[in-house]
């Protein structure tokens, strides 16, 4: 099963399509450094919680919305190589963030289920 880093973050509305380019990009290079896959989801049913919720996670102001997103690695040491390679390499350092990456969530997690459907 795949090593999962995961991503949560609040990108401003009117950045929509300027983020959409940028995780193009990130994508092609996530593949490039051994990703298997990256999804990026955009927020459109993220409702307030009593305690806690996504939202108040991640700081979102009243004009932005949630993003959430995962890349799927083979393992975890190929997911630490892309790290190391991401942060070293000048593409990345030169992409136009979309958003306030102070404020994003990051995780890496070990799949303990994958139970895919089909219709």
């Amino acid at each position: 099963m795949p090593y999962v880093e995961g991503f949560v973050l609040a990108v401003p509305e009117a950045n929509k399509q300027r983020y959409i380019k940028q995780a193009e990009a990130f994508a092609e290079l996530a593949k490039e450094f051994g990703a298997t896959r990256v999804v990026e989801c955009w927020g459109d049913d993220v409702p307030d919680g009593k305690v806690t919720d996504f939202r108040l996670a991640v700081k979102a102001e009243k004009d932005e919305v949630v993003v959430f997103s995962w890349v799927e690695y083979p393992s975890r040491a190929v997911r630490d190589a892309a790290n190391a390679k991401y942060r070293s390499d000048p593409r990345m350092a030169n992409m136009d963030m979309a958003f306030d990456g102070k404020r994003m969530i990051i995780g890496g997690f070990q799949s303990v289920l994958d139970a895919p459907f089909s219709a």
